[in-house]
């Protein structure tokens, strides 16, 4: 099967004991049943207190609740009890795999590296260059695909082009980025997803009159703020966002930021038809990172938390894409008449 990720995914690991913000805190860790059963059968004072913890959560699913905000096999030295006793096999695919988000896509399989992750952060951030994303085979047969697959496997290389030009403004560049998606939604509302590889060919940029009235913010940071978080300061920070003024951000780390979330995003549009949803998403991110870099110390601690409290609930991303159609100031003519704000009008 053919895989492919960010061409820093190689160099990823772990900081273990070292890492400023553990994984193994503040999330409640959930158990694959295989993973969980075989705990039950572990001998000695581990399996004792494997078996004196495990239950099950309001889904049903096994898992290991937090104590103290912290998993209950996390040491003082921020290390697994189960990793340092068991080895790395014996714990759970939650994880093994995490900070993965793996995307199957049956003739494909895409991985991208949670940016909520201090190390993944920071080989996101730490480069100027192009972002890409490499592929490579390994022995898995692939599998057939959604018929659309092909179509929007088509179009988003042209879409990460757009973003990536960098002789136009990153505002233009989102803009155009989703003016295409806009379009390209037409054809999938029409069942014509097929076409989607000659949109991508034949598409040039167009000039776009949105009409007078207010652009994204202050609105889409009280909607943010509506969201279930995993930690309380999120909300602090939204209104602290709020009320300073916007900042001028670095365009080349956050052209980089806009391709992690288009990579990661767009081709799950598979699953819904969703795609402009989803392109509104990625340009939600760059614009709200970059509008809470002041408040949070840094580009790189505000995309980790974007990250943490949206990106890793599925509930608050089907909440956001549910909420470009049916809020007013989430609507697309907002995100265009905000693309289309001048620096010089809105930055010190």
């Amino acid at each position: 099967m053919r895989n492919r990720a960010a061409d820093y995914f190689h160099d990823f690991h772990c900081l273990a004991g070292a890492c400023p913000h553990t994984c193994c805190a503040g999330w409640e860790v959930v158990l694959d049943e295989e993973t969980a059963l075989r705990y039950f059968q572990v001998p000695g004072a581990l399996g004792e207190k494997l078996r004196s913890v495990i239950q099950a959560d309001a889904d049903g699913d096994f898992c290991f609740p937090l104590r103290g905000g912290r998993c209950p096999f996390l040491n003082e030295e921020n290390l697994c009890e189960i990793h340092l006793q068991l080895g790395e096999a014996a714990t759970s695919v939650t994880c093994r795999s995490h900070p993965r988000f793996i995307e199957d896509y049956g003739a494909f399989r895409e991985i991208t590296l949670s940016a909520a992750c201090p190390e993944a952060n920071d080989l996101l951030l730490g480069s100027r260059k192009t972002l890409t994303f490499p592929a490579w085979e390994d022995e898995e047969p692939a599998e057939a695909a959604d018929p659309w697959l092909e179509g929007l496997a088509a179009l988003r290389p042209r879409m990460l082009s757009i973003l990536t030009d960098r002789k136009m403004s990153l505002r233009r560049r989102l803009t155009d980025f989703l003016l295409l998606a806009w379009q390209a939604q037409g054809l999938l509302d029409e069942e014509q997803g097929e076409a989607l590889g000659n949109l991508a060919r034949t598409w040039e940029p167009q000039a776009l009159d949105c009409g007078a009235g207010p652009g994204l913010f202050p609105g889409a940071l009280r909607a943010l703020e509506e969201l279930e978080v995993l930690e309380e300061d999120w909300r602090t920070l939204l209104r602290q966002g709020e009320e300073m003024a916007p900042v001028r951000g670095d365009e080349v780390l956050l052209e980089r930021i806009a391709c992690y979330f288009a990579f990661r995003h767009l081709l799950k549009a598979i699953n819904d038809g969703d795609l402009l949803g989803r392109a509104q998403l990625c340009v939600l991110a760059v614009l709200t990172v970059e509008r809470l870099t002041p408040v949070c110390g840094g580009l790189g601690e505000a995309l980790r938390r974007f990250c943490r409290e949206v990106e890793h609930s599925e509930e608050n991303l089907a909440a956001l894409l549910e909420a470009f159609w049916q809020r007013e100031e989430l609507s697309l003519a907002c995100f265009f008449r905000e693309l289309s704000l001048l620096y010089k009008d809105n930055c010190p």
